[in-house]
C-alpha cells in the first residue's frame, strides 16, 4: 500500500515536472583566450534555452548589453556578488569584477519559494590554493551555495528535469544531486 502511494506521488510529480537548464559557457569574447575554443554562438544558445520551461545563463557584467539584446522578453538579471575579489594586472588599477550577472527566465507560474532574492553574496570557488587543486583548476567552477541559490531562483522542485549545458567540473550537477537529497529529507520532516 505504501509502495503504491509512493508510485502515485512520483506520477503526480512527473506530470507537474518542468524542464530547466543552466548555461555557464565561456564568456563573450573569452573562449579562445581562456579555453582555446571557438566563440560561443549565443544566438543558437538562446534558441536552445528557449526549449526549456526555465533557464539561467551566467555572464560578465560587461556582456549584459550584448546578451540582453538577444534574449526573449521576460528575462531578469540577478547578481552573484563575490566578497573576495582578485586584484590582478588585468584590472590596471580599475575596480575588479566582483560580481557576476545571471540572466534568468522562470516558468509563467511562479514556483520560487518565498524569500528568494535576486542576488547572492558568497565567495567564488577556488579562493584558496587547496580549493583550486581539489577542483582540478577548472575555471569558473561554481560553489555549492551559488548552485543552491540558482535552484531556488529558478523554482526547481524534486521531479523537475535539470540540464547543465556546460558541465565543466561537474560541480553544478553534483550540487543538484545533493540539493535533491536535502529537499527530500526536508519534505519527509515536514510530513
Amino acid at each position: 500500500m505504501e509502495a503504491l502511494a509512493e508510485i502515485e506521488r512520483e506520477e503526480r510529480m512527473a506530470a507537474l515536472a518542468a524542464r530547466f537548464a543552466y548555461a555557464d559557457p565561456p564568456y563573450v569574447g573569452q573562449a579562445r583566450r581562456m579555453y582555446g575554443t571557438d566563440e560561443v554562438d549565443y544566438v543558437a544558445l538562446f534558441v536552445r534555452l528557449g526549449g526549456y520551461d526555465g533557464w539561467a545563463l551566467s555572464c560578465t557584467p560587461g556582456s549584459l548589453r550584448t546578451l540582453l539584446a538577444l534574449c526573449p522578453p521576460g528575462v531578469r538579471v540577478a547578481a552573484w556578488v563575490k566578497p573576495f575579489a582578485f586584484f590582478h594586472s588585468g584590472t590596471r588599477g580599475r575596480p575588479p569584477y566582483a560580481w557576476e550577472a545571471v540572466i534568468f527566465r522562470t516558468p509563467l507560474t511562479d514556483r520560487r519559494p518565498k524569500g528568494v532574492r535576486d542576488w547572492l553574496s558568497c565567495n567564488a570557488f577556488g579562493v584558496t590554493a587547496a580549493e583550486r587543486r581539489r577542483a582540478g583548476n577548472v575555471r569558473g567552477m561554481k560553489p555549492e551555495a551559488f548552485c543552491f541559490w540558482l535552484f531556488a531562483l529558478l523554482g526547481l522542485r524534486p521531479g523537475d528535469v535539470f540540464d547543465d549545458l556546460y558541465p565543466g567540473s561537474g560541480a553544478v550537477m553534483a550540487a543538484f544531486e545533493k540539493w535533491l537529497l536535502l529537499d527530500r529529507h526536508a519534505d519527509s520532516v515536514r510530513k
